[in-house]
């Protein structure tokens, strides 16, 4: 897996700190949508190597951050560069509309 598991305690280091674009997808284990688009997430975690750093927040175990970014729905994925908001995604996307976000931030 080449996904940073994120928590409400590491947030602020591994993604507002981060130099350059970070893609966070928000998801929970009881979600099934969730469970679709991580096989889609991984495979981008691989193609996007070293230009783009990927990272997977359990709801669950990242209340103050879901909270922060009013994640109401999930599955949602927050394009963050430099440690701000870019763009934002919400429900079960396709491979191609997420690689549009991720070039747009390179």
């Amino acid at each position: 897996m080449s996904e940073v598991i994120i928590t409400d305690a590491n947030f602020e280091e591994e993604v507002i700190n981060h130099k350059g674009p970070v893609m966070v997808d928000f998801w929970a284990t009881w979600c099934g949508p969730c469970r679709m688009l991580a096989l889609v997430v991984e495979e981008l975690a691989e193609q996007y190597a070293g230009k783009v750093k990927v990272c997977k927040l359990d709801t669950d175990q990242g209340p103050d951050t879901s909270a922060k970014y009013r994640i109401t729905s999930i599955p949602t994925i927050i394009f963050f560069k430099d440690g701000q908001v870019m763009a934002q995604t919400v429900g079960l996307q396709s491979k191609a509309a997420l690689q549009e976000k991720l070039d747009s931030l390179l």
